[in-house]
């Protein structure tokens, strides 16, 4: 699943001076949205991702360290209406950070989560889970070598990152009241990831990672190299297919949201900042 970019480029940042930014469309039962990436300090640099389906999750941009507002309107709805969500995110220099649409549709909101492109110990990979599958209101996360990912983890929310032994091995994923599933992955040495649990087609669960950041020395494809921090340089936005969930089409009965941080969000794990929740 890809999507291409319309409107004018952003405006790429220096290796001395960017910030990393990058979206995700991870709400199960949400249709496809038309994706609005504008600079607050200049309105005339901005981009827009049209038709942006769950499971989706872009390619890092490097963008100069300032404030940029995400909006999302259903695919194909005039950019001059009111947009479906709507929230603010600080980009600081040497810093990276994913907005990704997450929850059901009935509550979807914008979360901010911080990146951490800290490269791991030899022969380890680093990952964090992002729940992203309406089927498990809980789950149960662990790799097998490794330590327990997670427990309990909450539909929509995430966990923090851990270092796991690289090279092929499965995520252990046991819903609340369900049977464990072991979903094989690939973690590379040297290597970030965050790996999500979806909604299979059909029913029933599955993983994708996206890569956030590749061991020193290799050429990534969507993530950045590990250790390089701000300083990956792209021209342009386009968006990588992380998963192959079924998106439902059409636009009808969005509504306007406001902007808040729900209290939940404030006791999630540090690195998340919730916004743009439905009232």
């Amino acid at each position: 699943m890809t999507a291409a970019v319309a409107g004018l480029p952003m405006t790429t940042a220096t290796a001395a001076e960017g910030g990393l930014l990058r979206l995700a469309h991870l709400s199960p039962d949400t249709p496809a949205v038309d994706v609005y990436v504008d600079s607050v300090a200049d309105p005339a640099a901005g981009q827009v991702f049209p038709g942006v389906g769950y499971g989706t999750v872009s390619e890092y941009q490097s963008v100069p360290p300032g404030t940029y507002a995400i909006s999302m309107r259903g695919a194909g709805a005039d950019p001059a209406s009111p947009p479906v969500l709507a929230t603010t995110v600080e980009v600081g220099a040497d810093s990276a950070r994913t907005v990704a649409g997450v929850g059901p549709f009935a509550d979807v909101g914008l979360e901010v989560l911080e990146d951490d492109l800290t490269p791991p110990p030899a022969g380890s990979a680093r990952l964090r889970v992002v729940a992203a599958a309406a089927g498990a209101q809980t789950l149960d996360v662990a790799v097998p070598g490794g330590p327990a990912v997670a427990t309990d983890l909450a539909f929509a929310d995430t966990t923090g990152y851990v270092d796991v032994p690289a090279g092929a091995t499965s995520v252990t994923v046991t819903p609340e009241d369900g049977e464990a599933t072991d979903l094989p992955v690939q973690v590379a040495a040297g290597s970030v990831y965050s790996v999500l649990v979806l909604d299979r087609p059909g029913g029933g669960l599955t993983v994708q990672t996206a890569l956030d950041a590749a061991s020193p020395g290799v050429v990534p494809s969507g993530g950045v190299e590990a250790g390089a921090g701000g300083t990956a340089d792209s021209s342009a936005l386009p968006l990588a297919a992380t998963a192959a969930g079924v998106v439902l089409a059409g636009g009808a009965g969005l509504f306007l949201l406001t902007t808040r941080t729900t209290a939940a969000g404030a006791a999630r794990a540090p690195g998340r900042h919730a916004a743009g929740r439905r009232r």
